[in-house]
């Protein structure tokens, strides 16, 4: 536990000292420009989000785009979680599925969201984007959890007629989730970055993205770098809470398992 402690505390000491680094290897970039249309100072992008952060607009824009990613992690992760369970177990639905799996993966971001202000309103065009560009994250993910199973346990539990249910929660779903929890985790930076990307084309009211182009419209640079340090924030803090549930999750799964087990014997 101590030795654990201590890990983690070297870790957090490096990850304090990049960022450091960063910042002033950003600093020297700054003075040797010496110009803030090009690229802004640290304190002069400090300064722009201070005053953004009294500003009704930027705290809505959070709220839409929170809400337009969650909508889209969700959505894109249902549908990956049936497709990828349905590849993994019959070859024929990975046969009939791979073709249009590789066409999304082959899309640029951007022309896909070209096309979707086509269709959708501005509002829909940045979820139904990153809903198609994270799909396949999960999908790919949950399909290479179902084929982790133990092949020789299939065959014995289907040799002995071992109800579905039970192969589906002690066998499949152990095997899976480690899969579903780093590919949805892995979905849900995508879908930060595309939403984003999104409202900066389709600018929908309150979004982040729309706050980013009106900035760069106005000539702002520093305004532009701060809505795009909030967005990284948000992204990587959404992935530290969502790893540190996938632990817990994973960490009580397995207890249940193993008191399961403890019963059966």
């Amino acid at each position: 536990m101590r030795k654990s402690s201590e890990h983690r505390f070297m870790l957090l000491r490096w990850q304090l000292l990049g960022i450091i680094s960063f910042i002033l290897l950003w600093e020297i970039g700054a003075l040797l420009v010496k110009s803030d249309l090009i690229l802004p100072s640290p304190a002069r992008v400090a300064k722009a989000l201070y005053q953004l952060f009294g500003k009704n607009f930027f705290w809505l824009s959070i709220g839409g785009s929170f809400l337009r990613v969650f909508e889209a992690f969700i959505l894109s992760g249902l549908i990956g979680l049936a497709t990828g369970t349905m590849s993994g177990i019959k070859p024929q639905a990975r046969a009939f599925l791979n073709p249009f799996i590789v066409g999304i993966r082959a899309t640029p971001v951007m022309a896909l969201i070209l096309v979707a202000m086509f269709w959708f309103p501005a509002w829909q065009v940045p979820v139904f984007s990153a809903i198609l560009m994270a799909f396949p994250v999960m999908h790919t993910s949950t399909e290479a959890g179902v084929h982790a199973v133990d092949k020789k346990l299939l065959e014995m539990s289907t040799f002995f007629n071992v109800p579905s249910s039970f192969i589906f929660w002690r066998l499949r779903l152990p095997s899976a989730l480690p899969y579903i929890l780093s590919g949805a985790k892995n979905a849900l930076g995508l879908s930060w970055k595309v939403v984003v990307a999104g409202e900066v084309l389709s600018q929908p009211r309150m979004a982040l993205g729309t706050g980013m182009q009106e900035a760069r419209l106005s000539i702002e640079t520093a305004t532009v770098f701060a809505w795009a340090i909030i967005t990284i924030f948000l992204c990587g803090l959404s992935e530290y809470l969502f790893g540190l549930l996938a632990d817990r999750l994973s960490a009580r799964f397995q207890q249940s398992s193993q008191e399961e087990d403890q019963d059966l014997s």
